[in-house]
């Protein structure tokens, strides 16, 4: 029995959220892309202060639609990492003040942990467990034994799936954040450009592949198609380009989790981060596990941008487990999810 105040300022979106037993009791977002998109992307400096800005308003909008004053709360969790220095500072410095000025319990949450838990408000989760963590910061596969254990098992060795996205939307002069836009062309086109999509490896000796990603390789590739296309005189389909592109970027985190889930056993397997809101990724995760006997959990849309229900439900989880901080505690934009006791 808990209640958990979350806040969650890791990149450009400013939310505050209160979860009482398990039960979403309010959750606010101010959300900063418009201003970002005018730059093509998020402007670390722009974006901190617009934290700054917004977190007063943010909290008390929360407070007032959960029907609470903060002398109810049981603890209070923030956004500890990873993410924007700048921004997981304004959330920190805003949960510590909290904390002093009602004496309440201080819970750091790592914001991977949040994406994965957020599949907790439409389904149970049942372990082991393989979550699939595609974002604009983060491409992993990551295995969990057991409630709150996370083993990374495959991750990007450049850039991250979402970031890619936003890259080939700037190169195709598509808006920013480029998920939705390449995603909408995407179903009126075919995938009829040649474009490279890493198959999994198998490891010689073992019954495992090699899970790791790349996609430098592929966002390289569509910008030479294009220039080559533009210094040739010559047209491509939009569209279609769209459609390459998604399937060589999704098609390699579906065949990988796959492998990843029958290998390692798993009960359940739940989409998590930005990318989780991708339709093509959504089907074909659909297709790839129906007959297999492991459970598919695909969050809502709502879940899958940045909140702060996900970071008070892990919160929650963390406050039960008696997971404490000091107020000397700083933020971690670096901070892997396998640390997420190290503080």
């Amino acid at each position: 029995m808990s209640i958990i105040l979350g806040i969650e300022s890791s990149c450009d979106e400013t939310a505050a959220a209160v979860v009482k037993d398990g039960q979403l009791l309010s959750s606010v977002i101010s959300s900063q892309a418009d201003i970002h998109a005018k730059y093509g992307g998020v402007m670390p400096e722009v974006a901190s202060r617009l934290h700054v800005e917004n977190i007063g308003v943010v909290l008390k909008e929360t407070m007032e639609k959960a029907g609470l004053g903060y002398e109810m709360l049981d603890a209070i969790a923030f956004t500890r990492g990873p993410g924007l220095i700048g921004s997981l500072h304004a959330g920190c410095e805003a949960a510590k003040a909290l904390a002093l000025l009602f004496h309440k319990p201080l819970i750091p949450v790592h914001h991977l942990d949040g994406h994965i838990y957020a599949n907790e408000f439409v389904d149970s989760l049942a372990f082991p467990l393989l979550a699939i963590v595609v974002s604009g910061g983060n491409t992993e596969l990551v295995y969990m034994e057991g409630p709150l254990s996370f083993k990374i098992i495959g991750e990007t060795k450049d850039d991250a799936v979402g970031e890619s996205f936003d890259k080939v939307a700037r190169v195709l002069g598509l808006p920013y954040p480029g998920g939705l836009p390449i995603d909408q062309h995407a179903k009126n086109g075919k995938a009829i450009y040649p474009l490279p999509s890493q198959k999994a490896h198998h490891i010689p000796g073992t019954d495992s592949y090699d899970y790791d990603f790349s996609y430098s390789g592929l966002k390289t590739a569509v910008l030479n198609f294009v220039e080559n296309q533009r210094a040739r005189g010559e047209d491509f389909s939009l569209d279609d380009l769209c459609a390459s592109f998604q399937k060589a970027a999704i098609d390699p985190i579906v065949e990988r989790s796959l492998l990843a889930a029958k290998q390692y056993k798993v009960k359940q397997v739940v989409l998590a981060g930005g990318v989780s809101a991708n339709s093509y990724l959504r089907e074909e995760a659909k297709k790839a596990f129906e007959g297999t006997g492991i459970r598919l959990t695909i969050p809502p849309l709502w879940c899958t941008t940045d909140n702060a229900a996900m970071i008070a439900k892990v919160g929650e989880k963390l406050f039960e487990a008696g997971v404490r901080c000091g107020l000397d505690i700083d933020v971690d934009p670096n901070w892997q999810i396998e640390d997420f006791l190290r503080f």
